[in-house]
């Protein structure tokens, strides 16, 4: 799940500046479950937006806007409040606001930060556990990604900076993803693994701007 924070109002407000009529962009999946930008946080920021003196041309709620033929079918069919509007402000994750703006051909003003894409535990409880790195290794791992969760990143641990099991980067709060993934490897009777050297990462796996295209 792609995790997302709702910008503070003021920025919102400073990006929005002399616009006056803003149509409205929820998600129906991420940010519904982050409750920044479901349909309640769509609701509560057009009710701000109007207190502001400004005008909410239509707001919808799309299913998952990063998907371009539900987000283009949701502007075609309230093309007149979109065509209205002066910009258009989209409470979800950056790809969401990208797709918005590619498909209304209008000023997009993204209302959320995109954090990572993490797990839920419960609502307001999100872990990041995947970085998109484009070269899996959780097998080797035990389930467990050192990319995104041991705080240096290393392909080989744990380093000299743990201790009782808990990392240094962010003053020993954090547990070393290391030795998480002996502890696991270890249960599983897998500790040929954890042995197992890793070379340096192919980092040009990350490198923008990726696609994936099925023939």
């Amino acid at each position: 799940m792609i995790i997302t924070t709702q910008k503070p109002d003021e920025e919102i407000q400073r990006m929005i500046g002399d616009l006056n009529k803003l149509f409205l962009v929820g998600c129906g999946t991420c940010a519904t479950e982050c409750k920044t930008g479901g349909e309640e946080e769509v609701k509560s920021y057009a009710s701000k937006l109007e207190k502001m003196g400004k005008s909410v041309t239509g707001q919808i709620m799309v299913e998952s806007v990063c998907d371009q033929r539900l987000t283009r079918l949701g502007i075609k069919r309230n093309s007149p409040a979109v065509e209205a509007s002066d910009a258009v402000l989209v409470l979800s994750c950056g790809t969401a606001t990208q797709t918005v703006a590619e498909l209304s051909k209008k000023t997009t003003i993204p209302g959320c930060n995109t954090q990572f894409i993490g797990t839920v535990e419960r609502i307001g409880r999100y872990y990041e556990r995947c970085r998109a790195c484009g070269d899996c290794v959780l097998f080797d791992t035990g389930g467990i990604c050192p990319i995104a969760r041991c705080g240096k990143s290393l392909l080989n641990g744990p380093c000299g900076g743990q201790a009782k099991g808990k990392c240094e980067v962010g003053g020993w709060k954090n547990d070393c993803a290391w030795i998480l993934i002996y502890n696991k490897l270890h249960d599983a009777g897998r500790l040929d693994l954890f042995k197992k050297y890793r070379p340096p990462k192919d980092y040009s796996l990350m490198a923008s701007a990726r696609e994936v295209i099925f023939r």
